[in-house]
């Protein structure tokens, strides 16, 4: 007898339905389901009595790449029903797809991902032919909303899959996915005596797989049981398969899922209970969760609700609400608003952000909360076991906060812990105090318990990793140093606070490579600064005086000098290159042992950048005040008279006071004071209103105490008496004064200009 091929949509209510009918009345030998092969000995596992949704979830790592996917499951998913009514009805159970590590799944991270979706142009037709907004609303429209006989259900089913893949050209991933899929289907065919064979995949691979299956098959790899042999990794990788939690928020479409249905909630209770039932749950869910945020929602906006989803229901030929007619029905009672955007359920994505507050309810609602959990007897990779063991001896199980001294081994070996369950991404205890850099002389850390969803499912899936969370966090920090290099700086510290000390040294390798061939100065003043602070402060970790971090340092500094002389833009104070230099500057004072350059040669350098015209105003005050701090200055007065023009003044200063403000600020060396009040007093009014925005942006790099220093010094230069706190204090933004005095001016001389005068 022949195959049987049904091609499905995933976590499709309609196509579970007609897997079960079909298994009942076919009693096939065996059935087959797009799912990973190398999981067929773990069947039972799979099948232990977990609570759905759950997932397989699949890692591999090699040399060149590392990948992880996810397949997930609920209890009306087709290919869940098909294993779990096929065990019932006898049959032999198979997976026939390719293992998850396999290159056919290079750019996919979900097994289920909608292979239509890559094909718009079809279904673009078909949304527009049936008068719908969206690929959802047209398979409600076609196979959700109302009960359809099986036979013509699985006609419908097979004529939308055969539109949708037409003539459309393959990637080479799927082809090769088919070909391996029509081999399992062929051994079935050839074991079953006769008696007919189940095939459930995604409706995509349909039309494939029964011309496939109909060829001559070429040669190809077997196991003594004439089954299709199972691709086995390459040599020295590492990966697995183990079974996670999933949740329902994780499988909607509306938070992002590639796969599948949207509001998996109201699916669930129409695959228990039916459309009626379904839209019941969800108008009492819409109403709890509204009422419980303080929305207002009477008696009667549920009634006028549900009238008008009935009357949808019934304009568009339904017997029982679907579900858009129920949120489309929520929605237009609920919503008093104009909307700046189409609902929701008429695209296919994520909610955007300014989604009104009433239609994330409808989505949060209709999406559940339902979260799964796996049955006590599942395998779980080592990791789980081993970062539950460390955490009970260190005494950090209790979910209580903890406040940890850097400075005691046994802090610290806690500290490295949770470090490297946060580089793991596993929720839990959340860092709220500690350093922030190797600079920071904070030497105590603040772990608080915070929010934990999904922390069972996060721990299995780091661990393919690593057995032990000391090499699982590695390999995890590896891999994120051969994805990100430009981030590398943040990685240094992050590998120090981990503890890893082998990862440390490769960490410092790139960065050095990197500096060599780096063209920006946010990622060079970041590495400079993390390398400088760690070389020079860290007694904790222990990297203090590395000479590893010291190749860093100086290449840090010759390149951060080379980039900026003869760099004419852009124009305003760039953070980013005012933050490298002030780093130059402390290597300078604190390392120059490192360093190739000598402090006479950055000098000459910081004095050409400062006399060049053509140079930013904020670079060119930088590279003056870097002068300032190695004691290599000239006159201080003529270089701020010779920066004076009021739309340069305040940009120039913005760049002088980051690297020099110490300086120029301390007793003894305020004669940059009257050279300011100076130029500041004899300016007009309109060139005190256009110098105004950098001044106040330049004088913020001052913190508060220093400003009113400032502000003392200009009282007495002044000889006048008062108080410098309140100088620095007004009842309107200094702007705005500025702006209203200038308005004033330009009213008073057009009334003087007409004859207008006015008594003062």
């Amino acid at each position: 007898m022949a195959a049987v091929f049904l091609g499905v949509r995933h976590h499709s209510p309609a196509c579970a339905r007609l897997v079960a009918h079909t298994i009942e009345a076919l009693r096939p030998a065996y059935v087959l389901v797009e799912g990973p092969a190398d999981l067929n000995d773990r069947l039972d596992e799979l099948l232990l009595g977990h609570r759905l949704p759950i997932a397989v979830f699949s890692h591999h790592r090699d040399q060149q790449r590392a990948a992880t996917s996810w397949t997930p499951l609920c209890e009306y998913s087709p290919e869940w029903v098909a294993l779990t009514a096929g065990r019932e009805a006898g049959a032999g159970l198979r997976f026939i797809d390719l293992p998850a590590w396999h290159p056919a799944f290079e750019e996919c991270t979900n097994r289920y991902a909608d292979a239509e979706a890559r094909y718009a142009e079809a279904t673009a037709r078909l949304t527009e032919r049936f008068a719908v907004d969206s690929v959802d609303a047209l398979w409600d429209e076609l196979f959700e909303s109302d009960p359809v006989a099986p036979e013509a259900l699985a006609e419908r089913l097979d004529t939308y899959f055969d539109l949708v893949r037409g003539d459309s050209e393959a990637t080479p991933g799927d082809r090769a996915r088919e070909e391996y899929m029509a081999g399992w289907v062929r051994a079935a065919l050839a074991a079953a005596d006769g008696r007919p064979v189940l095939v459930v995949t995604g409706g995509f691979h349909r039309p494939a797989l029964r011309a496939l299956t109909a060829t001559a098959p070429e040669t190809a790899p077997a196991t003594d049981d004439g089954w299709p042999a199972v691709p086995a990794p390459p040599e020295g990788s590492v990966g697995g398969s183990f079974l996670v939690p999933y949740s329902f928020r994780q499988l909607d479409a509306f938070a992002g899922y590639q796969s599948g249905m949207p509001s998996p909630g109201y699916y669930q209770q129409v695959w228990e209970h039916g459309r009626r039932a379904a839209a019941d749950g969800l108008f009492r869910s819409v109403a709890e969760r509204l009422r419980a945020r303080r929305h207002p929602v009477s008696t009667a906006d549920l009634i006028a609700a549900r009238g008008l989803t009935d009357g949808l229901a019934a304009l568009r030929g339904h017997a029982a609400p679907s579900r858009l007619d129920v949120l489309d029905g929520l929605a237009g009672t609920l919503v008093n608003e104009d909307l700046d955007q189409p609902l929701p359920w008429a695209r296919r994505g994520p909610l955007t952000p300014g989604t009104h507050p009433v239609v994330v309810e409808l989505v949060r609602a209709s999406s559940g909360d339902r979260v799964g959990a796996l049955h006590p007897d599942t395998p779980l990779p080592p990791l789980v076991h081993d970062v539950t063991a460390r955490l009970s001896a260190l005494g950090l199980d209790g979910g209580r906060a903890v406040t940890l001294h850097l400075t005691a081994p046994a802090d610290l070996e806690r500290s490295q812990v949770l470090h490297r369950l946060r580089v793991l991404g596993i929720p839990g205890l959340t860092r709220t105090e500690g350093p922030a850099h190797g600079a920071d002389p904070v030497l105590t850390e603040r772990w608080e318990p915070g929010p934990a969803p999904g922390r069972e499912a996060a721990l299995i899936e780091a661990g393919g990793y690593g057995a032990g969370l000391a090499e699982a966090a590695n390999a995890a920090l590896g891999l994120r140093l051969q994805d990100d290099g430009d981030g590398a700086a943040g990685l240094l510290f992050d590998a120090v606070l981990c503890g890893a000390t082998r990862l440390t040294g490769q960490v410092v390798a790139v960065l050095a490579a990197g500096i060599r061939s780096e063209r920006e100065l946010g990622p060079l003043g970041e590495a400079l600064g993390s390398a400088l602070g760690l070389w020079r402060h860290d007694r904790v970790y222990g990297v203090a005086r590395s000479p590893l971090l010291a190749e860093v340092i100086d290449g840090a500094v010759g390149r951060v000098l080379w980039l900026l002389e003869g760099l004419h833009g852009p124009a305003g104070p760039q953070p980013d290159r005012l933050h490298a230099l002030a780093g130059v500057r402390d290597a300078l004072l604190h390392a120059e042992e490192l360093l190739t350059v000598t402090r006479r040669t950055a000098a000459r350098i910081c004095r050409r950048i400062s006399a060049d015209e053509q140079a930013p105003d904020d670079l060119r005050g930088a590279a003056f005040g870097l002068c300032c701090a190695l004691g290599e200055a000239a006159d201080r007065g003529a270089a701020v008279r010779a920066a004076g023009a009021p739309e340069r003044l305040g940009d120039w200063l913005s760049g002088l006071f980051v690297l020099a403000r110490g300086e120029l600020t301390a007793p003894g060396t305020d004669a940059l004071l009257p050279v300011l009040d100076e130029l500041v007093g004899a300016m007009t009014d309109r060139d005190f209103l256009t110098a105004l925005p950098s001044l106040r942006q330049a004088f913020a790099w001052f913190p508060p105490r220093e400003r009113e220093r400032i502000a003392r010094g200009l009282i007495e230069q002044r000889g006048l008496r008062g108080s410098a706190r309140s100088l620095l204090r007004t009842t309107a933004d200094p702007l705005l004064i500025a702006r209203a005095q200038i308005l004033e001016d330009t009213v008073r001389q057009r009334l003087d200009r007409h004859g207008l005068e006015v008594a003062p």
